[in-house]
């Protein structure tokens, strides 16, 4: 069990670091699925190179075939990165959940478009959704495992930006900070750790790492260091919950690892509701 679990647990928990981290800026900005178009972007772009498109970019640049596609799902996904950063608006009409919505749909339909023609389409959908997380490689995990320290590296020393323009955009633009170009930035770096992440674990199991543990903790705090401990900690028991009932079932990794995030959410809440109800009344000053 130890040698065909492994990599899939330590590529798992790579995976809930950085996700987990950055679902608290995610539920913060009130932009739930943003995650979810961004990931459905970064498959079409993986769609789109395997059909050809990054062997044309290998040949014209002299790049591997693998680090072509990659370029092909971050351009992808950068685009919508960039189209989020100047939806954001202080007074719109067209909420910024409207945009993040049709680049979903969208970013769906082409995915599927391109799928039909390629060959084995449905199962290359059906990988797109539920990831390869079982067959991840040691090298993949490592090559992960380093860019996501990188990005780590620029969150932290960026952290005071991206933490006030998440919790409180009002006191960023009293300071006189450019919301869009920080924005930008944000869902640039977002971008590339989606991009990853998505060829690794699919879109579903992306956005249950990135939403789950991150609503998870703001159901008990919203302090900063809190809200990431708890996000971590619970993404952590979840993702190896959900392994080992998917080694014990032989049921699809992916899918029951969602199951599993999605049990411990419903702990979660039982265990809120339970605190709450067992809290002595507050006197009445």
């Amino acid at each position: 069990m130890l040698e065909l679990m492994l990599p899939a647990l330590v590529a798992a928990l790579i995976l809930v670091g950085i996700h987990g981290y950055l679902g608290i800026h995610i539920i913060a900005r009130g932009v739930i699925f943003v995650d979810l178009a961004l990931a459905q972007v970064a498959a079409m772009g993986w769609a789109a190179a395997s059909l050809g498109l990054s062997d044309t970019l290998a040949g014209w640049l002299g790049l591997p075939e693998s680090i072509a596609a990659y370029g092909v799902g971050l351009a992808a996904t950068l685009v919508a990165a960039a189209l989020f950063s100047v939806s954001r608006m202080e007074h719109a009409y067209v909420p910024q959940e409207a945009i993040i919505g049709i680049v979903y749909v969208v970013a769906s339909a082409v995915t599927i478009l391109l799928a039909a023609q390629a060959p084995r389409g449905s199962e290359h959908v059906e990988e797109l959704l539920s990831g390869s997380l079982l067959w991840v490689s040691w090298p993949e995990i490592w090559k992960t495992a380093l860019i996501y320290a990188l990005l780590g590296g620029i969150h932290w020393l960026l952290r005071d930006r991206f933490l006030t323009i998440s919790m409180n955009p009002d006191e960023a633009r009293r300071r006189g900070w450019s919301v869009r170009l920080w924005d930008f930035v944000f869902y640039g770096l977002f971008g590339v750790v989606v991009t990853s992440s998505v060829a690794i674990a699919g879109v579903l199991l992306v956005f249950s790492f990135l939403v789950i543990p991150a609503v998870i903790a703001f159901l008990f705090t919203v302090q900063p260091r809190k809200l990431i401990t708890i996000a971590w900690s619970t993404g952590t028991f979840a993702t190896v919950l959900g392994l080992y009932a998917s080694y014990r079932t032989d049921l699809p990794t992916g899918p029951t690892v969602v199951c599993a995030f999605a049990l411990v959410l419903l702990a979660a809440f039982a265990v809120r509701y339970l605190v709450r109800r067992l809290r002595p009344p507050t006197p009445a000053s």
